[in-house]
C-alpha cells in the first residue's frame, strides 16, 4: 500500500547511503537478457502490475470507476440536450464554469512574475561549496531507450561528461527486448564500467514507466534519476541535487531539474516548444513550490530519495504521463517537490507530426492522472487540504478543460463578429457580462502568458525568442487540437504510447557544452 508521509519519513537516508555504499555487481553486465533467468517473470509481474495489486485506487489499469462513468455520461447527455435545447444557456454555463479556472491561471502566472527573480525555495538552504567524493552516496541513473540507435553515442557523450565519482555511480541503459538497433548501437558503445544495459522482456503496456519500474529493481543507489535519451544534463547537476536534499527537510521526496531546449532555432514549433518549457520550468514550477501546491514533474530530470520512490509505489506503468502522475502521489503522501536551479537539455519536435503525437500522448496522461487522482473526492480534499485540492482542480483539470474550450471562443466572437453583435455591447446585463468576461479570459490568458514567456526567456539570454512569444495564439489552438486527439485515444487506446522521434545532434548545439570527441 502506498506509505503515508510519516511511514516514510521514518527512513533514514544517511544509513542507506551507507549499507549501499557498495561496488556495483549484478546481473546486468553488458547487454543482458533477463527473460534467461528464472526470476524474471517474477520482476516483469512486479513491474507491470506491483502498484495495482498493491495500491489498485492510484493505477490507471483499470481506467474509470463506475460513478465516473456515469457523471461524464450524465454530462454529456445534459450537453447535448443543452445544445439542442437552449444554445444560449448552454454557453452561458460552460462559460461561467471555465471563467474561474482561467482567472486562476492568470493569477498563477502573475504571481510567477512577482517572483521572477526569486530563488526556488529549496534552494536557499543549499550549501554551495562541492562535496568530497568520500561524502557522496551511491546514485542510479535510469536511462529508458526505445529507436533511440541514432542518438546512442551522443547520450553516451553526455552521461560520461556527469560529474560524479564513477565507483558511486551506477547507470542503467533500459532497452526494450524487441528493438535490436538500439542494443546493436550500445554493444557498438564504449561504455565505462559503471554503465550498464538492461533488456526489459516484451510485453504490454510498452511504455516508459513499465521499463523504469522494472529497471529500480536492479537499482542499488540511495538516490535515482531518470533521464531521456536525447538529454544532455548540466554535468554538476547530481551532486547540487544530494548538496539540496542534505540541506532541507526531510520531507522533500523530488527534486525537479529546470529542463530547457538546445534546437529552439531549428522551426517554428521548437521556438514556441521553448517558450513554453522556460515559462514552465524557470517559472511556474517554482511558484507551485513556493504556494507548496501539487507539481506534476516534467518527464525526465527527476531525482528521488529512494526510499521516498518506494514508499509511494514508484511509476505506474498505465499512466502515458507517468511523472506528473508521481509528483501528485507524492503530495498526496505529504511529501514535497522542489525545483532544482540546473538544466537540462533536450530536443523539442521539429515537425508539426512528431510534436502532435508527443502533445497527445502529455494530454491524455494528464486526462489519466487527473481521473485517477478525482476517484475518491472525499479521500483526495482530506490528503491535500482544500487549498492544494483546488490547485490540483486548476491546474490538471482547468489546463486539460481550458485546451478543449479554447477553441470555442474563437467560435463564439466569430459569430457574433459575422452577425453584427461586436460592434454595440448587448442590452441584456448577464450576456454584456458573460462578453466582457470571455473577453477578458481571452486577453488576459494570453497577454500573461506571452509576458511570462518573453521575459523568462530574456533571463535565459534568449532575448529573439521573446518576438516569437507574440504568435502563442496559433501554438495554443494547436494544443487544443491535440486535446481533442488525446481524447480520442484515451477511450480507444488508453495505454498507447506515442513515441517521439529524436536525431543526432551536436554536442556544441548545447548551451555551454563544448564538443567532445565521440567515444571520448
Amino acid at each position: 500500500m502506498l506509505r503515508t508521509h510519516q511511514e516514510a519519513s521514518a527512513y533514514d537516508f544517511s544509513i542507506i547511503e551507507a549499507s549501499q555504499a557498495q561496488p556495483l555487481t549484478g546481473d546486468c553486465q553488458g547487454i543482458d537478457t533477463p527473460a534467461a533467468h528464472a526470476c524474471d517473470a517474477l520482476r516483469l509481474e512486479e513491474a507491470v502490475h506491483g502498484l495495482a495489486l498493491r495500491s489498485p485506487e492510484f493505477s490507471a489499469s483499470s481506467g474509470l470507476w463506475g460513478w465516473q462513468k456515469g457523471v461524464l455520461a450524465s454530462l454529456a447527455i445534459i450537453f447535448c440536450a443543452g445544445a439542442l435545447l437552449a444554445v444560449e444557456t448552454t454557453f452561458v454555463v460552460l462559460l461561467l464554469l471555465l471563467a474561474v479556472p482561467f482567472l486562476f491561471v492568470v493569477a498563477l502566472r502573475a504571481v510567477a512574475l512577482w517572483h521572477f527573480f526569486s530563488p526556488p525555495v529549496s534552494e536557499r538552504a543549499a550549501h554551495t561549496a562541492r562535496l568530497k567524493d568520500e561524502n557522496l552516496p551511491i546514485y542510479t541513473v535510469l536511462v529508458p531507450l526505445f529507436g533511440e540507435a541514432a542518438i546512442v553515442p551522443d547520450l553516451i557523450c553526455a552521461l560520461r561528461a556527469i560529474d560524479y565519482p564513477e565507483r558511486k555511480l551506477q547507470v542503467l541503459l533500459i532497452v526494450e527486448s524487441i528493438d535490436h538497433e538500439t542494443q546493436a548501437a550500445l554493444r557498438a558503445a564504449d561504455l565505462r564500467p559503471h554503465m550498464r544495459v538492461l533488456v526489459v522482456p516484451d510485453g504490454k503496456p510498452r511504455t516508459k514507466p513499465r521499463a523504469c519500474q522494472y529497471a529500480l529493481q536492479f537499482a542499488t543507489g540511495a538516490y535515482i534519476v531518470v533521464y531521456d535519451a536525447e538529454d544532455w544534463p548540466d554535468p554538476a547537476q547530481l551532486r547540487r541535487a544530494i548538496a539540496v536534499f542534505r540541506a532541507t527537510p526531510r520531507r522533500l521526496g523530488c527534486l525537479q531539474a529546470q529542463l530547457n531546449i538546445y534546437n529552439s532555432n531549428a522551426s517554428w514549433l521548437t521556438r514556441q516548444f521553448t517558450i513554453e518549457y522556460t515559462a514552465l520550468f524557470d517559472c511556474i514550477l517554482p511558484t507551485l513550490e513556493r504556494l507548496e501546491l501539487p507539481v506534476p514533474l516534467g518527464g525526465t530530470s527527476n531525482h528521488f530519495p529512494r526510499a521516498v520512490l518506494d514508499a509511494i509505489g514508484g511509476w505506474d506503468p498505465f499512466n502515458v504521463t507517468e511523472d506528473a502522475d508521481l509528483g501528485i502521489r507524492l503530495a498526496r503522501s505529504g511529501w514535497h517537490v522542489g525545483v532544482l536551479s540546473s538544466s537540462t537539455w533536450e530536443e523539442a519536435p521539429s515537425t508539426f507530426r512528431v510534436w502532435l503525437g508527443q502533445r497527445t500522448r502529455w494530454l491524455k496522461g494528464w486526462m489519466q492522472t487527473y481521473l485517477v487522482h478525482m476517484r475518491e473526492p472525499r479521500r483526495l480534499w482530506r490528503e491535500l487540504g482544500a487549498r492544494r485540492f483546488v490547485g490540483l482542480q486548476v491546474l490538471m483539470g482547468g489546463l486539460v478543460l481550458s485546451a478543449l474550450v479554447h477553441p470555442w471562443f474563437y467560435v463564439f466572437l466569430a459569430l457574433n463578429l459575422w452577425h453584427g453583435q461586436l460592434s454595440s455591447m448587448p442590452e441584456s446585463v448577464l450576456d454584456r457580462s458573460l462578453l466582457l468576461v470571455g473577453v477578458f479570459n481571452l486577453i488576459a490568458g494570453y497577454l500573461s502568458a506571452i509576458w511570462l514567456g518573453a521575459a523568462a526567456c530574456a533571463r535565459r539570454g534568449q532575448r529573439w525568442l521573446s518576438v516569437h512569444a507574440v504568435i502563442m495564439p496559433l501554438y495554443w489552438l494547436a494544443i487544443s487540437l491535440a486535446a481533442y486527439r488525446a481524447i480520442w485515444q484515451l477511450a480507444s487506446a488508453p495505454f498507447y504510447w506515442e513515441k517521439t522521434e529524436h536525431f543526432a545532434r551536436l554536442a556544441s548545439s548545447v548551451p555551454g557544452q563544448s564538443a567532445p570527441a565521440k567515444g571520448v
